[in-house]
């Protein structure tokens, strides 16, 4: 069954919702249901990092590969240096067997990752001083 669609515009908070219930359908196996409200909210606002990541990780984890890459390949679009999405797009390109696309966007997760590690060099408050 495709994802049901609407045209139209939607609220930030609208928005939001939209994608916590998707979240929430999903954590209780209303998989379908989960994709039809992501379907929506990237039809209604296809700008959304959110809503286009949070599609890429329901279709990887229902293994619906090439779903999930096309969604991942628009959410990196809008934030190409997001941690995160460097990082579902390796999860991807692992699964469907392409090792050095995957290896790509890992190494530029982990770049990244060491960005946000330099912006903020304290350590966590809840780590035990040695």
């Amino acid at each position: 069954m495709a994802p049901a669609r609407y045209s139209g515009r939607v609220t930030p908070d609208e928005l939001q919702t939209l994608i916590e219930d998707a979240t929430l359908d999903y954590t209780l196996g209303e998989h379908e249901a989960a994709l039809a409200k992501l379907g929506r909210a990237t039809t209604a606002a296809p700008d959304s990092f959110a809503a286009w990541h949070a599609l890429a990780e329901v279709n990887f984890h229902l293994r619906r590969f090439d779903d999930a890459l096309a969604a991942a390949g628009r959410a990196h679009v809008l934030q190409p240096d997001d941690l995160f999405i460097n990082t579902t797009l390796s999860r991807i390109w692992m699964e469907k067997g392409d090792k050095t696309r995957a290896e790509h966007f890992g190494a530029r997760a982990k770049v990244l990752g060491w960005k946000d590690q330099l912006k903020d060099p304290t350590p966590d408050a809840a780590e035990p001083e040695p």
